[in-house]
């Protein structure tokens, strides 16, 4: 890997960081689409999991509500992991470029979705039907992507939580699947030990975070 590519990466941690700090997600978010622009699928989705993992933790210790968010959303996190291990499971199946397809497709849904002109709020009916169908599809996209958001991040936005509440959940959504993707993708080779010193470098801009329940 040149330096020119090293000097990406880490330019694509700061600026996904500082968004992360700010608003309390979106490191992947961020990250993973610029990377994929000049890095594999394969070897971004790897490399973003590190400092993705330590900037959650980060922003869940400053969120508080873990209690609350655990006991009433563990059904879709439980939801996920089958997901994640059908998703990593194609991820190894594909090339690279169709990975990079599905990500950036993915990536147009959630900007129509922002862009929606009025606000969705699920009842508390709807929310118990959707609630494994979510976790499993989030747990898909993320394995064959490497996204964490949808359609989770949508999911809990039209809960109506309080701020706190919602950052932990989907904090801790991350988390789960970041440690879940970790041991997956070393299981099948994809996680190359020579390389996790970049991100353990990149990891450590997220002491500059300020805390997004600040603001």
């Amino acid at each position: 890997m040149n330096v020119q590519t090293i000097i990406s990466i880490f330019l694509s941690f700061f600026f996904a960081a500082f968004l992360k700090g700010i608003t309390g997600l979106g490191f992947s978010t961020i990250s993973l689409p610029t990377m994929a622009t000049f890095l594999d699928p394969k070897i971004a989705i790897p490399l973003v999991i590190v400092p993705s993992l330590s900037s959650n933790l980060l922003v869940m210790a400053q969120a508080g509500k873990f209690q609350d968010a655990l006991s009433n959303f563990w059904p879709i996190y439980v939801s996920t992991f089958p997901g994640l291990l059908l998703g990593v499971y194609v991820l190894n199946s594909i090339e690279g470029a169709i990975s990079r397809g599905i990500l950036g497709a993915i990536l147009f849904l959630y900007a129509l979705w922002a862009l929606r002109s009025r606000p969705i709020i699920l009842s508390e009916k709807m929310k118990t039907w959707l609630t494994v169908p979510v976790g499993l599809t989030t747990g898909v996209i993320n394995g064959i992507t490497g996204s964490q958001i949808i359609p989770i991040l949508p999911f809990f936005l039209a809960l109506d939580l309080s701020k706190e509440t919602f950052v932990q959940a989907i904090n801790l959504s991350f988390t789960l699947s970041s440690m879940v993707m970790l041991f997956l993708l070393g299981k099948i080779g994809l996680l190359q030990v020579s390389l996790l010193g970049i991100p353990v470098v990149g990891k450590k801009q997220l002491q500059f975070y300020p805390s997004v329940l600040q603001h």
